[in-house]
């Protein structure tokens, strides 16, 4: 069965946030999930490799996004905002969120990945 879990993120440099001050690169990064299919999906887990520009790499996985396991019917979204800080003025970040239908059936919606940049860091 294929599952129409569609995730959008936008990224946004802050570099007003108390991390900066110690040479570091802080983004926030605004999801929307969108449930195209026909079942109620509960985001479970979430799995992020986060990689800085000089390839260092660190994983974050847990239960849930911001403390929530959301449940997303078909035809809704579900958005949230959250940060991440880095060594490096450009990186990366990709994951999965592990899902499961209202049926019991669990599967990972992918997150492609995308850039952390500061602006004008990337030509």
């Amino acid at each position: 069965m294929e599952h129409a879990i569609i995730i959008d993120v936008k990224t946004q440099y802050l570099p007003e946030h108390e991390a900066a001050k110690d040479g570091k690169f802080v983004f926030a990064y605004h999801v929307t999930i969108r449930n195209l299919g026909d079942k109620t999906c509960q985001l479970l887990e979430r799995y992020w490799l986060v990689t800085d520009g000089n390839g260092k790499q660190s994983e974050v996985s847990g239960p849930g996004v911001i403390g929530q396991q959301p449940n997303i019917a078909p035809g809704d979204e579900f958005q949230y905002t959250s940060g991440v800080v880095i060594d490096t003025p450009v990186g990366s970040m990709q994951g999965y969120y592990k899902m499961q239908t209202n049926d019991k059936e669990i599967f990972d919606a992918a997150i492609d990945v995308f850039s952390l940049a500061i602006p004008q860091s990337i030509h």
